[in-house]
């Protein structure tokens, strides 16, 4: 196999975690939209690392599974690029979904260290209050020893209807409750990468992790991260059959917990403007593709590629994966979801501030 960062001797082995798939729907979407433009408005509205909202994720599409404590306890947690920390139910917790979902007993864990500090994120449909505990995290053979939040009290219709026992955070310590080290930084690995191979079909979705397996692909792009919070880069425009939107100081926030491509209406709806998903999928594949430039590379989206076909009670319905919101004038971040992390294969390198896009050969 070759990778995309070098390993040199003593450092572990890349290994592939498959991705656990959470089908859909249409009504899910909506609600993934309306929950990133609440988070968005909190942030124009300026907060602090102990006030950041986190968002809605019933409807997170993939998950993994981690494990916590020595012996190991397992969870079902979001890879999430688009927040910063590591928090799972507690065993101590009493509320409604902590009694249907796994939950981490610190007094079988021979590793656990008490912290007591308050552990605090709110949701826009709810929220997690718990306290800041120490113990050895991982997956895919790599570990961490750190602090994370042990929730103890959940409010919100969201985690009753959720699969996730927790978060696993992977974007930058910048906007981490608390200010707690992420769970990346507080590995051992000096390779501080990792890889999304993101597919249609989705037993064939799955995680590297230390580096990017780049065996049957082909490099597209690498880019600098622009600005420490998301993994965000610069994105200058996008075209679809209206012409060129120039985006020039907008910021492309490349998230694995989100489905879409969202962002603000001036810019999103004069792109998608006359492109119309019949709802029964009938003459899709007239759509036009659509491009977005990141630096100086163009990436080609096709309609296999925005279109979502949603499957329920046996009938398959068609909806445009790139919607627009209502933002406040400046907020210039677009939110890049799995929508296009399916056709490009996507390596988040922490060592070099690096993300880079992969085609499937």
């Amino acid at each position: 196999m070759k990778f995309a960062a070098a390993l040199v001797a003593g450092l572990a082995t890349a290994e592939r975690v498959n991705l656990h798939y959470n089908p859909l729907t249409k009504q899910d979407l909506l609600a993934q939209r309306d929950a990133i433009m609440m988070r968005h408005q909190y942030l124009f509205n300026g907060v602090t690392n102990d006030q950041w909202p986190v968002k809605d994720y019933m409807n997170t599409q993939y998950f993994i599974d981690i494990t916590i404590g020595t012996p190991p306890q397992t969870f079902l947690v979001v890879p999430d690029t688009g927040s910063s920390n590591l928090w799972v139910y507690s065993s101590h917790c009493r509320s409604v979904p902590c009694l249907t979902h796994a939950t981490y007993n610190h007094d079988a864990s021979s590793t656990y260290v008490a912290d007591g500090q308050p552990f605090v994120i709110e949701y826009g449909s709810g929220g997690v209050n718990g306290s800041v505990s120490e113990d050895i995290a991982g997956f895919a053979n790599t570990y961490a020893t750190m602090g994370f939040g042990e929730v103890k009290t959940v409010s919100g219709a969201t985690f009753y209807v959720s699969q996730l026992d927790g978060i696993l955070g992977l974007a930058y310590s910048s906007i981490s409750v608390d200010g707690l080290p992420t769970w990346l930084e507080s590995t051992t690995l000096t390779d501080k990468s990792f890889g999304f191979y993101l597919h249609n079909n989705p037993e064939q979705s799955y995680m590297t992790i230390p580096g990017f397996d780049t065996t049957g692909y082909t490099l597209k792009g690498t880019h600098n991260v622009i600005e420490q919070t998301y993994w965000n880069l610069n994105i200058v425009s996008m075209t679809g059959p209206n012409g060129v939107i120039d985006t020039t100081g907008y910021k492309a926030a490349i998230d694995s917990g989100t489905s879409l491509i969202i962002g603000g209406n001036e810019i999103i709806l004069p792109l998608i403007e006359g492109i119309v998903v019949d709802e029964t999928c009938a003459g899709i594949e007239q759509l036009p593709d659509i491009t977005l430039k990141i630096d100086n590379i163009d990436y080609v989206l096709t309609y296999n590629d925005y279109v979502l076909q949603i499957t329920e009670f046996g009938v398959t319905s068609c909806l445009l994966g790139i919607m627009a919101y209502d933002i406040p004038p400046g907020f210039n971040y677009i939110i890049v979801g799995d929508v296009f992390m399916r056709p490009y294969a996507t390596h988040f390198d922490l060592n070099n501030n690096q993300v880079s896009f992969y085609t499937k050969n």
